[in-house]
């Protein structure tokens, strides 16, 4: 698999892995050889770039992605590059299936979480480092300095931010140079384009969450009834509503035809299509079985022209879609 260069010189494979869903929001928890057979997959598909946060666990183990690749990627740890998270909270009084999200950026919240990841994780640093979401009530040149302290301290080698605006983006990167931002991207989401003027013109990499939609750009749900409950947030997506299906109807029969077109299939064209648009986007699609997870790396053998991605872009632009999941909802501390 090919490399690509996020900012700040921080090199990672063409496709990453989020690991959130082998521990949260997907249903059934991966056992720790399920875990295991599917990272060692993804190395040796060549994959460097592994995606996880603190917050990624069950009600029973609120960090059980961190420890969890502690575990599984010690063996590997110089070969790759380890990314995670700090800066949210879930608000544990709501009954809904995903819980409202606190937001906390304050510099001690920050500099106790980067030491609590770093022990979960079995090592003395992080390549890459996110606020997970933006608090408000802080301003984001505090945030930006304890992240600044954090590098200093050679406990991160670089730090991003998720789900970040233009302004939020230049106002941190003044304090503190920004390799990445995490951000919502895919087909059916894509409102950050916006935002690539300003990555190009500051050297920011984007790193593209939920590239695939939630999975729903594999095109082969077809009933609202396939998800489990408790604890998989696709039961309350809209997209994956019986309504949502019907609406996509015209939308993936096309995305299908496209990909018999291309020998592929309907994942690995939209995963081609994003790392066509730009050299500096990188998905990290989640998965937690062995065949998905070749499907999804092995979409980097296919080459889009700048043609056919205008081609796409236009019909993206045109064709019936319904709403897709746009993350759970920000509470108020």
């Amino acid at each position: 698999m090919e490399k690509r260069i996020l900012g700040r010189d921080l090199e990672v494979s063409e496709i990453g892995l989020g690991c959130m869903g082998m521990s949260h929001a997907y249903g059934t928890v991966s056992t720790e050889k399920e875990a295991e057979a599917l990272i060692d997959k993804a190395i040796d598909c060549g994959c460097t770039f592994f995606d996880t946060a603190e917050i990624y666990g069950t009600a029973e183990d609120p960090h059980h992605n961190e420890k969890l690749l502690g575990k599984i990627l010690k063996p590997y740890r110089n070969k790759i590059v380890l990314a995670s998270k700090c800066g949210i909270r879930f608000d544990e009084t709501a009954t809904t299936v995903n819980k409202p999200l606190i937001p906390d950026g304050r510099p001690e919240t920050i500099k106790s979480s980067i030491d609590g990841s770093l022990k979960r994780l079995n090592t003395d640093h992080l390549d890459l480092y996110y606020i997970h979401r933006i608090d408000p009530t802080v301003p984001i040149e505090e945030t930006a300095g304890a992240m600044k302290e954090l590098i200093e301290q050679g406990k991160i080698t670089h730090w991003g931010l998720s789900e970040a605006d233009e302004d939020t983006i230049r106002r941190a990167n003044k304090v503190c140079p920004i390799t990445a931002i995490q951000n919502r991207y895919s087909m059916m989401y894509r409102d950050y384009e916006k935002l690539f003027p300003v990555l190009e013109e500051l050297g920011i990499g984007f790193v593209a969450f939920s590239p695939l939609a939630n999975g729903f750009l594999t095109a082969v749900y077809n009933s609202h009834a396939q998800f489990e409950k408790p604890g998989d947030y696709r039961s309350m997506m809209p997209q994956f509503s019986d309504e949502g299906i019907k609406e996509n109807k015209e939308f993936i029969l096309w995305i299908k035809l496209l990909a018999e077109e291309k020998k592929a299939t309907p994942a690995q064209i939209s995963l081609a299509w994003m790392s066509a648009k730009k050299l500096y986007i990188v998905p990290i699609p989640g998965t937690r079985k062995v065949s998905r997870l070749e499907e999804n790396m092995k979409a980097s053998e296919i080459k889009l022209t700048k043609d056919e991605v205008k081609a796409i872009d236009e019909m993206l632009d045109n064709i019936p879609m319904s709403q897709v999941f746009g993350g759970s909802k920000i509470q108020k501390k």
